[in-house]
C-alpha cells in the first residue's frame, strides 16, 4: 500500500526568524518526521505549494484539488495550514469519492519542540490506512468530517460543530 503525502505549506512547515517574527514556508518536514519515527510504510512526498493557508487563492485550491484528483494513489495525506484547511477539505469532499484523503497540519511549526506536528502526522498516517473512502481531517487526536467541524482559535484545536 503506497501513501502519497502532498504538502501545501502552513504552520507545520514554517520557519520563523526571531527578531521580527517574520517567517517563510520551508521544505516539508513530513519525510523527516516519518523517517525519525521508523515508519515502514511505503510513501512518497510531493510539494504542491508553500503557502500560509490564509494566503491561498481559489486558483491555489483548484491546483490542490486537481492534483489530488489526478493522482493515481487512493490513499493521500495533505499537510495544510489549519486556518483554511476545512474550506479546502470541504471543496474536495464534493468531488473525491474514490480515495481516502486525510488533511492534517499543526498549531505550532514542526521545528518547535512543543509542536503537535509529529502527533498529527502520525494520526493521519494511521487514519488514511483504516478509514473508508472520503475526505477527513486528523487533528488533536480526533478524526473530523470537514463538513461538521470548526477550528477553535482560542483553544487551539479543532472541534465538531454541535457536539
Amino acid at each position: 500500500m503506497d501513501i502519497k503525502i502532498l504538502t501545501v505549506g502552513g504552520t507545520i512547515d514554517k520557519i520563523y526568524f526571531d527578531e521580527t517574527s517574520k517567517y517563510q514556508i520551508g521544505e516539508s518536514i513530513a519525510d523527516e518526521i516519518l523517517k525519525e519515527s521508523n515508519v515502514e510504510i511505503k510513501y512518497e512526498v510531493e510539494s504542491i505549494l508553500k503557502k500560509d493557508s490564509l494566503d491561498l487563492t481559489e486558483k491555489d485550491r483548484k491546483k490542490i484539488i486537481n492534483t489530488i484528483l489526478e493522482d493515481s494513489h487512493d490513499k493521500i495525506i495533505v499537510t495544510h495550514g489549519t486556518d483554511t484547511m476545512i474550506k479546502t477539505a470541504q471543496l474536495l469532499s464534493q468531488k473525491a469519492h474514490n480515495k481516502v484523503i486525510v488533511f492534517t497540519g499543526s498549531m505550532q511549526p514542526a521545528r518547535f519542540k512543543s509542536s503537535d506536528a509529529v502527533f498529527n502526522i502520525g494520526s493521519a498516517v494511521t487514519a488514511v490506512q483504516i478509514l473508508p473512502k472520503g475526505v477527513f481531517i486528523a487533528m488533536n487526536g480526533k478524526i473530523f468530517d470537514p463538513n461538521n467541524s470548526k477550528k477553535n482559535v482560542k483553544k487551539k484545536r479543532f472541534e465538531i460543530i454541535n457536539e
